[in-house]
């Protein structure tokens, strides 16, 4: 099924009550250091501290009356967890989430500060998926997928309409890819709007869903390999997700562990502003010198979250 702008516009007049419109300012520290004027679209604002609220609200407020009654469940390895918990407690629609053993701790806890019912299963995504199947079969809840449900993709797309509105003349929109559901969503309603905005992905080279996925036609599974985006780290690109993004991005390009490092560093140095691993990857391909075409052009990084555990920032 797919996303179209007037589902992404859609999405942004059902979610607006709830969700918070981040700001996007121009940063002249990270406009010094990569060559290109930066501005910042700061998703981590959101009350669970990422952009995945958007798509969490709009996928759950479309539940039929029977389905809000009993419930929804999702398998996550954290923030698309914390928006459906946050967003299901605003909505009184019970959640249940199922989490992979390598589950930051501050998600987990978080979840259940706001009334999920946390399941810690399996090694990975797959396996959390699994009993997450069992629940939808035993128990009647809705399966809402992380990344690849069309009403999580159009939630998404909002941040892409509301960085058109606050960024003028804007050339370029740098985004994490994982599961592809953000880029997805930015990028079909960027290309409807401004098609000369060019959307570039970027991934961690631990985890290189996208990158698969375009080299063999078809989204395909990645081993897991431990990365400071755990946020990126979903094992596969979404089918909706890559059918949406594969036409509509305009490039894609890898960042590895100590450019995400430093670009945690410099976030927190020169923005004042703490990031996940996920969130970095725009700013450390930027550093990296990976964008050259990039340099004196009008460029917004998407800051998707701030959900870092702390031992790992220290």
């Amino acid at each position: 099924m797919p996303v179209t702008l007037a589902d992404i516009r859609a999405a942004h007049r059902r979610i607006a009550s709830g969700i918070i419109v981040t700001p996007c300012p121009e940063s002249i520290p990270l406009s010094e250091i990569t060559g290109a004027r930066i501005f910042c679209k700061l998703d981590n604002f959101q009350r669970t501290g990422s952009f995945k609220e958007r798509g969490a609200r709009n996928a759950l407020l479309q539940l039929s009356a029977a389905q809000r009654k009993r419930g929804v469940v999702a398998a996550s390895a954290g923030n698309h967890a914390l928006g459906l918990a946050y967003h299901g407690h605003l909505l009184g629609i019970a959640v249940t989430v199922v989490m992979p053993d390598y589950a930051p701790l501050i998600k987990i806890t978080t979840c259940e500060r706001l009334g999920a019912r946390v399941l810690i299963r399996g090694s990975d995504f797959a396996e959390a998926r699994a009993v997450a199947d069992g629940l939808v079969r035993d128990e009647g809840l809705a399966y809402i997928h992380g990344f690849d449900d069309p009403a999580i993709i159009a939630g998404q797309g909002t941040l892409g309409l509301e960085i058109l509105q606050q960024v003028r003349n804007l050339d370029a929109i740098v985004c994490p890819i994982g599961g592809g559901g953000l880029i997805a969503g930015v990028a079909v309603a960027v290309k409807a709007l401004r098609p000369r905005v060019k959307v570039i992905g970027v991934e961690s080279k631990a985890t290189g869903n996208f990158a698969a996925a375009v080299r063999a036609g078809k989204p395909v599974r990645v081993p897991r390999r431990p990365t400071l985006a755990d946020g990126l780290a979903t094992l596969t690109v979404g089918t909706n997700a890559f059918a949406l993004a594969r036409s509509r991005v305009d490039e894609v390009v890898s960042v590895g562990e100590d450019a995400i490092a430093l670009a945690i560093l410099r976030m927190v140095e020169l923005e004042k502003t703490v990031v996940e691993g996920a969130a970095a990857v725009p700013l450390a391909a930027m550093m990296s010198g990976l964008l050259p075409k990039l340099a004196g052009q009008r460029v917004a990084l998407v800051v998707c979250g701030g959900n870092i555990d702390p031992a790992i920032l220290s």
